[in-house]
């Protein structure tokens, strides 16, 4: 890896230049979103006074990328590194494969760009090997992957090491993702990472106190923060129609129905399958704390959670919280005639429907009068 430091101030941003030594330095935007440099927020500069102008310049500043969307994320830290003489640069990651249910290291000679786009216009250039929990990387896998990778015979002992490096941080810290980009080689032979993502799997994290303590809030969606408090799932988009379901499969499907019906979800919203009423309340608090949702869709299949349990807690919910949007309520499976009966006798002004494609169609009418 490349020397360097986190800065939170242009003077620290100096000093950390300063301590580095070297003329040439790079500054690095530090958000949770990809495509900084296309951005601007990664930039090469020289010399100590560069780095803490381009620093002032960063830090507090507004970096939109195709990541982050139109309101983009504002800036708190930057990453001070050295520069480095390149002469390659490649991309190395590793990850699960379920339809093949193993992990996959991928490799290719085309780093530093977007690896979807190489896949998509020169899938030649891409290797790809099955790696075993058993085995691990083996010593045929890494000289293959680094032939691939254009290595020298005499660097590939450098580029298994840094394979096996992979492996270890993919499997120690339960990752689904640990990706490098680019992986460069240097002027003078290094293999240096030069840029790299981790993504850890949520249902591990139990085991890594030490990863939690990382958690960025800064980074994230108060209303996210806020559902996974309850044990919620919560993805804010930027639709009008608030939806809450449960299942992620039922979710997916909710919002694919909505934009059939010329209309746009607001959030992906899972309260589970054994939500209780305290859950359902807390996901309307969340769900009417979005001022763009002019309308809700709630879409449930009762298997563990009832739905004679769920309209009790829709009902409190809304009384509770007086919601003023319309909502319109689909629900099949256990106990669903009490479900419905207790929403028809509630004296509240719930719409519902049978069947998916009815509620998505009056959602999508309720939601454009409540935007007019």
């Amino acid at each position: 890896m490349p020397r360097g430091a986190v800065a939170f101030t242009p003077g620290e941003s100096k000093q950390i230049a300063q301590e580095l030594g070297t003329a040439t330095l790079v500054v690095k935007a530090q958000i949770h979103a990809g495509g900084r440099g296309k951005g601007g927020g990664v930039q090469v500069v020289q010399g100590l006074n560069e780095v803490e102008s381009v620093a002032g310049e960063m830090l507090g500043s507004c970096l939109v990328t195709h990541q982050t969307g139109p309101a983009g994320r504002t800036v708190s830290r930057v990453l001070i590194e050295e520069g480095l003489d390149i002469t390659k640069e490649l991309y190395l990651s590793l990850l699960l494969d379920r339809s093949q249910e193993c992990l996959v290291m991928i490799a290719s000679s085309a780093g530093g760009i977007d690896i979807e786009k190489v896949a998509v216009d020169s899938p030649e250039l891409i290797t790809r090997e099955s790696i075993r929990l058993e085995t691990g990387v083996s010593d045929v896998q890494a000289r293959q992957l680094s032939a691939a990778l254009g290595f020298e015979e005499s660097q590939f002992e450098t580029a298994a090491q840094v394979m096996r490096a992979v492996y270890d941080t993919y499997t120690i810290n339960d990752a689904t993702l640990v990706e490098i980009n680019p992986l460069i080689v240097t002027g003078s032979g290094r293999v240096v990472a030069l840029d790299a993502k981790i993504t850890l799997d949520d249902n591990a994290l139990f085991r890594h106190a030490n990863l939690v303590e990382l958690r960025d809030l800064g980074e994230e969606e108060t209303l996210e923060i806020e559902a996974s408090k309850h044990s919620l799932s919560y993805i804010r988009l930027d639709g009008n129609i608030g939806c809450m379901v449960n299942g992620a499969g039922l979710a997916m499907a909710t919002m694919d129905i909505i934009k059939f019906a010329g209309g746009e979800p607001a959030n992906f919203l899972d309260v589970g399958g054994g939500a209780n009423a305290g859950q359902i309340h807390e996901a309307f608090k969340i769900l009417i704390s979005d001022e763009n949702v002019t309308a809700v869709l709630i879409n449930i299949f009762g298997g563990i959670l009832r739905c004679d349990v769920l309209a009790k807690g829709v009902i409190a919910a809304v009384r509770g919280l007086e919601v003023r949007v319309p909502i319109v309520v689909r629900m099949e499976g256990t106990n669903v005639d009490q479900g419905r009966e207790l929403l028809k006798d509630s004296g509240l002004n719930f719409s519902t429907a049978s069947t998916m494609a009815e509620a998505a169609d009056r959602v999508v009418a309720l939601a454009g009068k409540g935007e007019a």
